[in-house]
């Protein structure tokens, strides 16, 4: 499985080198910049020690919505006290489920927040799953190389490790998934019901290939059934 890095609006540049660093040593490459350039001040460069093939193929958007474009699993960073969300995977917890993810997507992305205000909610929406750090300390909070370390260590068997190539009527299960059940939930004229359009969209993303699929037959005779 390819899996980019996203930081969003990165106001450090010695945080990006970190990062940089970080990725080149647990073996990973492609780094993409969402809203900042502090990634072209010298200090980046300077952290990055080594790893300036990193920084120099580096990809930058405007929007995490275009960074993430191409990607079909997006795991984003977050503190529990943050969000409105409440379902997270530890990164331990993420290793097998990118694992079995990998048989049937080819893209995911593990997305990291400003250094100090993290993800909106907004920005959290885009993502299949949430991932926290578990802490001892009160404050919730790695710095930003850190915290890509951290992930990128945990994560580094998922690169070593030959995967089949996903098929392309795959890629979009997830995503069709999604989309599928917002246009149910409007159709029953229950949208409105946050909380349970909120809980339905954050389990998704935990579901195996087999159940997405499953899950798909269930809408489509719900569909067909609606449609009588």
């Amino acid at each position: 499985m390819h899996l980019s890095i996203v930081l969003v609006a990165p106001a450090r540049a010695e945080n990006i080198g970190a990062a940089a660093r970080a990725m080149k040593t647990m073996g990973f490459t492609d780094l993409r910049i969402v809203d900042s350039t502090a990634h072209l001040e010298p200090a980046a460069r300077w952290v990055a020690h080594g790893s300036g093939d990193i920084l120099d193929n580096i990809t930058t958007y405007a929007t995490l919505a275009d960074a993430l474009h191409d990607i079909s699993f997006t795991v984003a960073t977050t503190a529990r006290s943050r969000a409105k969300f409440h379902y997270y995977a530890t990164p331990a917890e993420l290793v097998p489920m990118l694992e079995e993810k990998s048989q049937w997507l080819e893209k995911a992305a593990l997305v990291f927040g400003r250094e100090d205000s993290g993800l909106t909610n907004e920005e959290l929406e885009l993502a299949d799953v949430l991932t926290g750090a578990p802490m001892v300390a009160d404050y919730p909070s790695l710095n930003l190389g850190q915290a890509v370390m951290v992930y990128c260590y945990q994560l580094a068997s998922l690169i070593q490790i030959p995967q089949p190539k996903a098929e392309r009527a795959d890629e979009n299960q997830l995503a069709a998934l999604r989309a599928r059940v917002e246009q149910l939930l409007t159709q029953l004229e229950v949208a409105d019901d946050q909380k349970m359009a909120d809980w339905l969209q954050q389990r998704l993303g935990r579901l195996e290939q087999r159940d997405t699929a499953m899950l798909h037959r269930l809408l489509h005779d719900i569909e067909k059934k609606l449609a009588e």
